[in-house]
């Protein structure tokens, strides 16, 4: 089996592969002071919960956009699986032709969405990822990555906007039945949420007119996905593990080496 792991600003996702089979997801926390041996142990502990023997674990493929934490989960691969973790770095076979003006600019995990879009649902395509931070990929029908756009993530700005005004509440992030709201909440709720919706549509309706072709496929993933995907006209498909799939499809690609 094929351990992935896919470290964000928030958490880590991580998923265990028998081939391109799915056998057992998992969220930790991402914590810049936790350890090495802390991580290590949350992972024995999952794997010992569901039967899993470390042993069966083959080989790690791992990205990341927090590098203050690589060094802790690089030293608990290590130790505790043996093996040093494969990372989505120069040199590393893709499939995909990178056309930002400086491809070591561009996060390992908007890589592995796009290799997972373009081999699991053809170009061209545009992915979404609702994170931390949302981030928007377009690929081309050839397999280049053209660029895209990113902005403030669903919780990130609901956050500043009870941290930056004085007297508006904190709020559950949720969808309220009407963009009209009757209480501050409701209001609250109403804009960001139908207000990322509207801003949603707009990007990938932009970056359809300038990718300029006909068919283009709007792949989503990540955690805040679910309130978006619903209501968005924009968005054709929802696979919550792009991610973690383009790490798999990206080791495979690899494993020789």
């Amino acid at each position: 089996m094929i351990l992935t792991l896919d470290i964000g600003n928030t958490n880590i996702k991580t998923a265990l592969f028998e081939g391109m089979e799915m056998k057992e997801y998992w969220r930790l926390s991402t914590n810049r002071n936790r350890t090495s041996d802390e991580y290590g142990m949350a992972m024995m502990n999952l794997l010992k919960h569901y039967d899993i023997d470390v042993a069966q674990v083959e080989g790690i493929m791992m990205s990341s956009v927090v590098p203050q934490v690589n060094f802790t989960i690089e030293h608990m691969c290590r130790n505790y699986f043996g093996m040093e973790p494969m990372k989505i770095e120069p040199g590393v076979k893709t499939g995909i032709n990178i056309k930002y003006e400086n491809p070591r600019e561009l996060g390992s995990d908007r890589i592995a969405n796009a290799v997972a879009a373009y081999e699991l649902y053809g170009g061209p395509c545009i992915t979404i990822d609702f994170g931390t931070a949302t981030s928007f990929g377009a690929i081309s029908a050839r397999g280049e990555f053209l660029g895209g756009a990113i902005c403030p993530g669903l919780k990130l700005a609901a956050d500043a906007l009870t941290e930056r005004t004085a007297k508006l509440p904190r709020f559950e992030l949720v969808k309220p039945d009407n963009v009209i709201g009757r209480n501050t909440v409701a209001n609250m709720q109403a804009g960001i949420v139908y207000g990322y919706i509207g801003q949603i549509k707009y990007l990938v309706d932009r970056m359809k007119r300038e990718m300029g072709v006909e068919g283009i496929k709007v792949i989503a993933t990540g955690g805040l996905a679910v309130l978006v995907a619903g209501e968005s006209s924009a968005i054709d498909v929802m696979d919550g593990l792009l991610t973690l799939k383009g790490l798999r499809l990206i080791y495979e690609k690899n494993a020789g080496r």
